[in-house]
């Protein structure tokens, strides 16, 4: 479940305060230490051991000491990747959501609720204590509901500094809850093989 394949299924993330999911809209790939925007690319640290582990993983960490970013461990064990989980369509726990994205005193629309990587962790109550949790059984889980996921379109990744040359974002094409640029969109075939699949 990379990238692409990702795209259309649903991140549920079980709590004390209830359940929240959504589907996933907008998603991005990290691939090794030779991509200079992957947190593999200074080597193994205990920070980013979990990109190093099982694929299914769930690899969430803070981001500039703000927010917790959650990302889905893709390749083999000892092959650090993953995909960031960008943005997503809320579908249960609206309530929830809404009263934890409240905190910053706004008002925030659906569609907005988890849009961007910051705000979706928020949203549904994901923080460190999620890190290394298994994707596929638990408390915070994708799952396939059968959703249909619409057109697909593929672009630089967003919100960081170096390997933005790479087209590893893909998000549901002109979808409203995705975060970024809609713009700019490649053909699958050009993007690698460990990125589509």
């Amino acid at each position: 479940m990379v990238a692409r394949a990702l795209l259309g299924k649903v991140l549920v993330h079980r709590s004390t305060a209830g359940v929240t999911a959504g589907t996933i809209v907008e998603a991005e790939a990290y691939i090794g230490e030779s991509d200079p925007a992957c947190h593999a690319a200074s080597g193994r640290t205990p920070r980013n051991a979990p990109l190093y582990g099982t694929p299914g993983l769930a690899y969430v960490y803070l981001n500039y000491g703000i927010h917790y970013l959650v990302n889905a461990v893709t390749e083999a064990e000892g092959r650090p990747a993953a995909v960031l989980i960008r943005a997503l369509e809320p579908i249960d726990g609206l309530a929830l959501m809404t009263a934890r994205r409240r905190d910053d005193g706004r008002s925030v629309a659906p569609m907005d609720l988890c849009r961007g990587p910051g705000n979706l962790t928020k949203a549904l109550g994901i923080t460190g204590r999620d890190n290394l949790r298994d994707l596929t059984a638990g408390d915070l889980v994708v799952e396939d509901r059968g959703r249909r996921q619409g057109g697909v379109s593929w672009g630089p990744r967003i919100g960081i500094r170096v390997g933005t040359e790479q087209p590893w974002r893909c998000w549901i094409t002109a979808h409203p809850a995705v975060s970024g640029r809609h713009t700019g969109s490649v053909a699958a075939a050009s993007v690698p093989s460990q990125v589509v699949r």
